[in-house]
């Protein structure tokens, strides 16, 4: 089937994303009883798919994993338009059954771009069109026209422009070329991890507002730079860290109820952000021709190829990425910091302390020891301490399963993206949060989809809802997190001077050599 070919050609994210990215992207006033029974029923079936795959090992990525990323119930409701001189988003409701057939011949499912005057819709480019780089691309038509599509993989390049322009967007390899154009509004950033903050940064400086896939940074020390580069330049700039605006708006609520102190002073948070595979030894070989190997591997080392290396795969490598820790740290510790209001300048953990830290293979001073395996961390328990003697613990498994567990002076709750409960959640049945507290959390805006938030900021020059500042300190802590295990130490961190204090050796992983000619200087 043609839903079993995306898995076995991209990875388990693909399928969902693409096949159901609209439930992220569009919204419309009303649907019928029979549109939302079929909707769950595709989805239903989509999900049963994905966990059958994880049980017959088709793709490297174990069935809780399935499970946690999930396919949601699509949710639909009213949402303002973003500019009253467009005409309204329509979601043809009507084909969404079909979409998985025509996708056999045609491609994925594909939001319909809102239509009006190609003078008064701004232009973007995508750059990395993979699974995510793919949604997000395609979220964006919304309110952009489509211009140009970069990726190294110059099938991937081909499928977009055909799926999304069909046929009129120019494509390129080399993103520089992109960002030549002076017709070019803003980006979209799909790229792999090791790569966001060099197209991001060049993106910004070319005059380009950005909105670029988590995990933002590879490092502590790029996420110094992309802050530094946004208030030189001014541009807006929007992390895709979803769950502070989509979901069904659970985690908003969360974070209302918090805010409210409905459960008293937290004392302790628990983020089960899952854990990784394992993998190897993989087999090596030359290079397909469609993809730039050399230039995909940009400020990594130079490495013989293997497919497991690329495309949805990198997550699992440290030379690209940060594996689960920072993958699904990006989204969980993110809320978990803003729930705590410790997403500033000058604030975040003090101590990080790795309980477990294993790894799929042996380390040697915090560096793999084979290059033909998964190295990233499949196991792990991290203990942070923040002020006010607050205990935050990242960890691979728990026994509530992937979400955030908060734990107050006067009760608990537990938000993921399908559940939201506990005494407080129950209360919000005769007592709802204040009509201006998820207001607040959101800067004053009413909530809506992550898109379209950027789309707004474009607009006014505000800081969107997912910026680089408070992604940087997120981050921060999931970078420390991965520090700790591969030196396998307890770390102390001053979050104002952004320095691991009294480790000289642990405070160098900040930053990586990066290889010549793919350096980013700020």
């Amino acid at each position: 089937m043609a839903l079993e070919a995306i898995f076995r050609e991209n990875g388990s994210n693909v399928a969902i994303e693409l096949y159901f990215g609209y439930k992220r992207s569009s919204r419309q006033e009303t649907t019928s009883q029979e549109q939302q029974r079929i909707l769950r029923k595709t989805s239903h079936t989509v999900c049963k798919f994905l966990e059958g795959l994880a049980s017959w090992q088709t793709f490297p990525i174990p069935k809780e994993d399935v499970c946690a990323r999930g396919v949601e119930r699509p949710i639909f409701h009213p949402m303002n338009n973003p500019n009253p001189s467009r005409r309204r988003f329509i979601l043809q409701s009507g084909k969404l059954v079909a979409a998985g057939a025509a996708a056999s011949i045609t491609g994925p499912f594909l939001l319909s771009a809102e239509k009006g005057s190609p003078n008064e819709r701004p232009r973007y480019g995508a750059i990395g069109v993979g699974g995510r780089g793919t949604s997000i691309a395609n979220a964006a038509r919304r309110f952009a026209d489509i211009v140009g599509v970069c990726d190294l993989d110059t099938q991937r390049t081909d499928r977009v422009i055909k799926a999304l322009s069909q046929g009129k967007a120019d494509g390129y390899q080399d993103y520089r070329k992109l960002l030549e154009r002076k017709d070019i509004d803003f980006v979209t950033i799909g790229t792999t991890d090791h790569w966001h903050t060099r197209v991001a940064i060049h993106a910004m400086r070319a005059g380009k507002d950005v909105y670029c896939e988590k995990p933002l940074t590879l490092t502590i020390e790029e996420g110094k730079q992309i802050c530094k580069v946004v208030k030189e330049t001014g541009r807006v700039f929007q992390v895709g860290t979803q769950q502070r605006t989509e979901m069904g708006r659970k985690f908003l609520q969360a974070i209302g109820i918090i805010r409210e102190g409905r459960i008293g002073k937290i004392k302790k948070v628990t983020c089960d952000i899952g854990g990784g595979p394992k993998g190897g030894p993989f087999k090596k070989s030359d290079p397909p021709a469609n993809i730039d190997w050399n230039t995909w591997l940009g400020q990594a080392p130079l490495v013989d190829y293997i497919k497991e290396r690329c495309h949805y795969q990198f997550r699992w490598w440290y030379e690209y990425s940060g594996g689960k820790m920072t993958d699904w740290g990006a989204h969980h510790v993110d809320i978990a910091q803003w729930a705590l209001d410790q997403s500033g300048e000058g604030q975040g953990p003090l101590t990080i302390d790795p309980i477990i830290g294993d790894h799929p293979i042996p380390l040697k001073n915090g560096m793999p020891t084979k290059d033909n395996h998964y190295n990233t961390s499949h196991n792990f328990h991290i203990r942070c301490g923040f002020p006010d003697d607050v205990e935050m613990n990242i960890v691979s498994r728990s026994k509530d399963g992937n979400g955030i567990l908060f734990e107050g002076s006067e009760g608990n709750i537990f938000v993921s993206r399908g559940k939201l409960r506990g005494d407080a959640v129950n209360g919000l049945k005769e007592k709802p949060l204040e009509s201006d507290t998820i207001k607040k959390i959101y800067k004053g805006k009413n909530p809506t989809s992550h898109m379209e938030n950027f789309y707004q900021c474009v607009q006014d020059r505000k800081h969107p809802i997912s910026d680089v500042f408070t992604h940087h300190r997120a981050m921060t802590t999931c970078h420390l997190a991965n520090i700790s295990i591969r030196l396998g130490r307890k770390l102390k961190w001053d979050p104002k001077k952004e320095q691991i204090v009294g480790d000289k050796d642990a405070n160098a992983w900040q930053s990586r050599k990066q290889r010549k000619g793919f350096e980013t200087d700020v």
